[in-house]
């Protein structure tokens, strides 16, 4: 087993990286890089930290990307062992981002390093994208970079970002693409008035109920051969004083589209504002489009990962679009080819995250492989 890669993923989680605190993890992957010759430029936006590596000029470029930062470790008293402090327990590594994505950002540097020990004059070059904004608003890590990158004509031809997409088993499932994500804040005006008198005033939740009603059943797309149908949810609902006898002014609902490349952002704003209309509503919008959908076809890059990965696992390597968001959506912008694959993502975000301890090789084997059919 490659005791190199438990000892990285040791000291990253280690370190409290709660979103956007970086607590030091960049250093400790800077160093690493900086002795493999790596040109290093940090790129420090507001609170959050990031960092862009290089070795080489030549193309292909081949990219790794990923994230520093955690999200919350949640009650500390409902965790097994303290989130901050590495534990190995029967064959897993527990700690806060043990899955999500401190395992791959060590197997990144560990294949790396193993790569080019063996293949010091290889073609093309390789480059690491880090961020501590990956968990957060995502406002001022991945896509500043990408942004620095376009303007000075950087081109990645390659990009593996380390995300936890495993499902069932280790190796199983490769994202080579995402979702985009539409999130809408509806604020629907009525009349204030008294409720023994609702002939003087206007109820907004009487008169949002049958509105919304229409949109949460309405069927926005059939999706298409790589995404799933659109879905549309209500995360928030509120209205009312909290008194009794009133009838509110106004209710305020947030919702969030998913979707993939059978419709538009603006499609979708049109069918709300038609079905809104429809209902002789009083309303206004507020629109986030925090990410597009991306789609990477089958190509060199899925097919050189899917190798690696039958190598080591013996698995055939689905490729899939479906989960959440993730900071792929904003290289795709720059890189033609961007993929996902990482380890069992069964405990990421929950208390007593883990990894186990025998995927960790396999996964530095899996990054050194694809780095090997690509570069060499």
């Amino acid at each position: 087993m490659n005791e190199r890669t438990l000892e990285l993923a040791k000291q990253l989680i280690g370190l409290n990286s709660t979103t956007p605190v970086d607590a030091g993890c960049q250093d400790i992957l800077i160093q690493r890089l900086a002795s493999l010759g790596f040109t290093i430029e940090r790129m420090r936006h507001g609170e959050v930290n990031n960092l862009w590596a290089r070795r080489g000029h030549a193309s292909p470029l081949l990219c790794f990307a990923g994230h520093t930062d955690v999200v919350p470790a949640g009650p500390l008293d409902q965790w097994h062992s303290t989130p901050f402090t590495p534990e190995v327990r029967d064959g897993l590594l527990y700690g806060r981002g043990a899955a999500d994505m401190k395992a791959s950002l060590a197997s990144f540097i560990v294949a790396t390093e193993d790569f080019l020990a063996a293949h010091p004059h290889h073609a093309g070059s390789i480059a690491f994208l880090i961020t501590s904004d990956e968990e957060g608003p995502a406002t001022d890590g991945t896509i500043r970079v990408i942004e620095t990158l376009t303007k000075r004509g950087e081109v990645l031809d390659y990009c593996i970002v380390g995300e936890p997409t495993s499902a069932q088993q280790f190796g199983d499932t490769i994202k080579n693409g995402r979702r985009g994500s539409l999130s809408g804040t509806l604020c629907i005006k009525g009349v204030q008035g008294h409720i023994a008198y609702p002939h003087l005033a206007k109820n907004p939740i009487h008169l949002a109920a049958p509105a919304l009603t229409e949109l949460a059943a309405t069927t926005w797309d059939e999706g298409n051969a790589f995404f799933p149908a659109t879905t549309w949810q209500i995360s928030n609902l509120h209205s009312g004083t909290g008194a009794t006898n009133i009838i509110p002014s106004e209710l305020t609902a947030q919702f969030n589209f998913r979707f993939g490349t059978a419709i538009t952002a603006e499609n979708l704003k049109d069918k709300v504002k038609a079905i809104l209309d429809k209902h002789a509503l009083d309303y206004h919008i507020d629109w986030t489009l925090s990410g597009q959908p991306f789609l990477t076809p089958r190509g060199r890059l899925s097919e050189a990962l899917q190798t690696a990965i039958k190598a080591e696992t013996r698995l055939d390597a689905t490729l899939s679009t479906t989960g959440g968001t993730s900071d792929g959506r904003f290289i795709a912008t720059l890189c033609p080819q961007v993929v996902e694959f990482g380890p069992l993502n069964a405990t990421i975000h929950k208390l007593n995250e883990c990894v186990a301890i025998a995927d960790l090789p396999r996964l530095t084997a899996i990054y050194r492989r694809t780095l090997e059919t690509l570069l060499l």
